[in-house]
């Protein structure tokens, strides 16, 4: 149980930091009078990836059942795909490598997507591990 509510933990704090990171500690650039750049976009959707992904380990600290949570740790996985593709493919961000956006938020976006895509990743394999284990404890008792 204590180690649900850690890997849940993580995984808030993870989607929290993508969601409201490009908003509060790693701003994008500024807008100009009549226009928002790309990457005010791209931060504008990492808040819903961002919450989504919170979303999914706040449901891991309720649901306690080894199959929901290889479930929510696929959920996990796809929208962090999803949450890396926006600065990079997606929606971009501003054209000039010098500006905020390309020199601090899309970095700290890009390690806290990888950081995030390596742990559900690993907790997607460790989860069929055990149920594979299960599964053959099970067919060998019949």
């Amino acid at each position: 149980m204590k180690k649900n509510i850690i890997i849940g933990a993580v995984v808030i704090v993870l989607g929290l930091l993508i969601a409201l990171g490009p908003q509060f500690l790693f701003k994008v650039c500024l807008h100009g009078e009549d226009s928002f750049p790309r990457c005010h976009w791209s931060a504008r959707a990492e808040i819903g990836i961002g919450f989504l992904i919170a979303a999914l380990g706040a449901c891991m600290l309720v649901f306690t059942e080894p199959k929901i949570h290889l479930g929510l740790f696929i959920g996990v996985f796809l929208a962090d795909i999803v949450a890396l593709s926006i600065p990079h493919a997606l929606i971009g961000g501003c054209g000039m490598m010098t500006m905020a956006c390309r020199k601090v938020a899309f970095p700290a976006l890009t390690v806290e997507s990888v950081v995030l895509l390596l742990f559900s990743t690993a907790m997607v394999v460790i989860s069929g591990m055990k149920k594979q284990s299960v599964e053959r404890h099970s067919t060998s008792d019949s």
